[in-house]
């Protein structure tokens, strides 16, 4: 997967990763790597990791998301983890599930907003 793919998406300077509704652990590996070997090449200011489409959770996936997270943060990144469904929510509580401090937001155009999107094309349009 690469940024040409349309799991991988820019947004001004925001990667936009957008998980599989069914994951399985293949494709969430390689979502993973190609989402790495993007910030390394292209540098960008923040990773919003679009969880909006997934129905269920498991105890891989949800490791591999803080995991994910972690090593954005760790490339120097900010990583926001969108658009988590209630239904979600609760098997990550009921998992134990911990993000570790990363950010959350409701939705893909919140997370952009938390990470000054919004406010860059609002200055653009003044």
């Amino acid at each position: 997967m690469t940024a040409a793919d349309p799991a991988i998406t820019r947004v001004f300077d925001v990667l936009v990763a957008r998980f599989p509704s069914q994951p399985t652990d293949q494709a969430v590996d390689e979502l993973r790597a190609a989402v790495l070997a993007e910030i390394e090449e292209s540098n960008p200011n923040g990773v919003v990791l679009d969880i909006s489409g997934v129905n269920t959770l498991d105890s891989f996936f949800a490791r591999v998301i803080a995991e994910t997270a972690a090593m954005v943060e760790l490339m120097g990144g900010t990583a926001i983890v969108a658009g988590m469904r209630p239904s979600v929510a609760i098997t990550a509580a009921e998992l134990g599930f911990d993000l570790g401090g990363v950010e959350t937001a409701r939705d893909t155009d919140h997370a952009l907003s938390q990470l000054g999107v919004r406010a860059a094309e609002e200055t653009r349009n003044e």
